[in-house]
């Protein structure tokens, strides 16, 4: 049975979506069979992974408010292992038809149950938000990856995260959890970075990855190429960063 992990942070510009794209494809690199599913409108992990998403005839949008069926609207990638849900701008639409809906918060849930026989690891990519739509992500997950970027207001937002994951576990998902806290944008000589991951340390003891992502040209480089760095620059610091989270992350989970 496969695990569904969220990544998440309401704060945009954290390195969310270049975690998910990253972290799937060297799961799928390592021989793991993986899935992205990208519920951001904004659709960056769809266009990371080298799909147009203007030319979808599907979209996670049909996936949360249509009764399109997930393997009906999946894409193969051209790298080794990965699936993708893709995203477009019509999933913007979704956060007001979802409201009405009975059960708007499990949507994500239903769709996903069938899909945890087929592969090893599902990763959701969220909107930079706490609407609807990361409501059904944090329902429908086992655990939950938040990166931070290392700056004084990623802080700030963090409070808000954890009220709405008390809640949704309160509510809807008891068994969710925090798979771990990535430090992104890294740079240990500014006196800043080592007072946010003091902090971080305070508020998530044991959850913190020793992996951080650095900042790094080729990471930023790549999306423009619709590559994960592994296959866009092999030999960059953001390759071998996320090659080493991989390996970490696999550890934790006994893979």
């Amino acid at each position: 049975m496969g695990k569904i992990v969220a990544i998440a942070n309401q704060k945009g510009g954290v390195g969310k979506t270049t975690t998910a794209v990253n972290l799937t494809a060297a799961l799928g690199a390592k021989g793991f069979r993986t899935l992205l599913v990208d519920v951001d409108p904004q659709g960056n992990s769809t266009s990371g992974l080298g799909i147009n998403k203007r030319g979808l005839e599907f979209s996670t949008y049909d996936l949360l408010v249509g009764d399109t069926p997930a393997e009906k609207m999946l894409v193969q990638t051209e790298f080794e292992n990965v699936d993708l849900l893709p995203s477009n701008i019509e999933l913007a639409g979704a956060e007001i038809e979802l409201v009405e809906m009975q059960d708007r918060a499990m949507q994500m849930k239903k769709a996903l149950i069938e899909m945890k026989s087929v592969y090893d690891f599902i990763l959701i990519d969220c909107p930079p938000s706490l609407g609807i739509i990361t409501l059904n992500a944090f329902t429908a997950c086992d655990t939950l990856l938040i990166p931070i970027q290392c700056e004084y207001y990623a802080l700030e937002g963090l409070s808000q995260l954890m009220a709405t994951l008390r809640q949704v576990k309160r509510l809807y998902n008891p068994n969710v959890d925090i798979e771990g806290v990535l430090l992104t944008m890294y740079d240990s000589r500014l006196n800043l970075t080592v007072q946010v991951v003091e902090e971080l340390k305070k508020y998530f003891p044991q959850k913190i990855y020793r992996t951080v992502i650095p900042r790094n040209v080729r990471l930023s480089e790549a999306p423009s190429f619709g590559q994960p760095v592994i296959y866009y620059d092999r030999a960059s610091k953001g390759c071998a960063a996320y090659e080493q989270l991989t390996q970490e992350f696999l550890e934790k989970n006994k893979r």
